[in-house]
């Protein structure tokens, strides 16, 4: 499930990069979240029901409206907006810090996940990563590469809170309620931004794309493994997607591929892997399912 997540996450910064040539940002973001909701709408109602399908929305609505903003329409608007500005490779290495996030925000809010030692020496190492790629950048594109650390930080606010306030129901029900939410909060302002001719083919597609694989077959993965495996195993999604990512962007769209970057990816792969104790200095493990 994590490769599979991380395949196709990876494929989403590339989808962006082309979407932002001819839509608004959040014109991208609405139509997407619609496209990502109504993808699984048939899934939710045979595999859940509909009766439980809406008991289960009504009983969380407001833990899954707050995640559906801190989760998705924040955070993919702060992702969509910056890749106007940033390579699509880059975006996802700075992205990828949200597991460093995770356990700095476990510090005070999951007493579970609390880290220290090695885990903590993590953090260090992952930050200094992460300064190095928003350091590096020229200053026009500073702001855009805070944007992508914003987004990571509100991913890493949402898999807690996700993890603990929408443990009851059920991960296909969350996706559904999630992507509801995001849909409202952005859709009408995308409507105003519509461009002023039929976009191209490719456009199209990679929206198509991002909506009904990247947003909508995505999440129903994502939550079933923050409500197996818990939000600090989750989150480990994006210790993959920017291998991905960056394959794609300098293969496809033919981005540089630079030193900074490359070791900005190490730095911050190797804090999120000390940071989230899925390696320890000395020994290493995997991370499993089991709680």
């Amino acid at each position: 499930m994590l490769l599979a997540l991380a395949a196709v996450w990876g494929a989403s910064f590339m989808f962006i990069k082309i979407g932002d040539r001819e839509l608004q940002p959040i014109t991208l973001v609405g139509f997407r979240m619609a496209l990502g909701a109504l993808t699984l709408v048939p899934i939710v109602l045979v595999t859940v029901g509909a009766r439980r399908t809406l008991r289960e929305l009504r009983a969380a609505a407001g833990p899954l409206i707050v995640t559906g903003l801190i989760n998705s329409a924040i955070p993919i608007f702060a992702i969509t907006w910056a890749e106007t500005r940033l390579d699509s490779g880059l975006t996802a290495i700075i992205q990828a810090s949200a597991p460093l996030f995770t356990a700095l925000l476990a510090l005070r809010f999951s007493r579970g996940d609390r880290v220290r030692g090695s885990r903590l020496a993590g953090l260090v190492v992952g930050f200094a990563g992460v300064a190095l790629l928003v350091g590096g950048r020229p200053s026009g594109q500073i702001v855009a590469a805070l944007a992508v650390v914003f987004s990571a930080v509100c991913y890493a606010a949402a898999a807690l809170y996700a993890g603990r306030r929408l443990r009851g129901v059920s991960p296909l029900v969350t996706a559904l309620g999630t992507l509801a939410a995001a849909t409202l909060a952005t859709l009408p302002v995308g409507l105003f931004q519509l461009p002023s001719h039929m976009t191209s083919w490719k456009v199209t597609a990679s929206v198509v794309t991002l909506g009904i694989a990247g947003t909508g077959l995505g999440y129903i993965l994502y939550y079933a493994l923050i409500a197996g495996a818990g939000a600090s195993r989750a989150i480990l999604i994006t210790y993959l997607v920017p291998t991905f990512a960056v394959v794609y962007g300098a293969v496809l769209l033919g981005e540089p591929v630079t030193a900074a970057a490359v070791g900005g990816l190490v730095l911050v792969l190797a804090g999120v892997g000390l940071g989230t104790g899925a390696v320890r200095l000395g020994n290493t493990r995997i991370a499993s399912s089991e709680t």
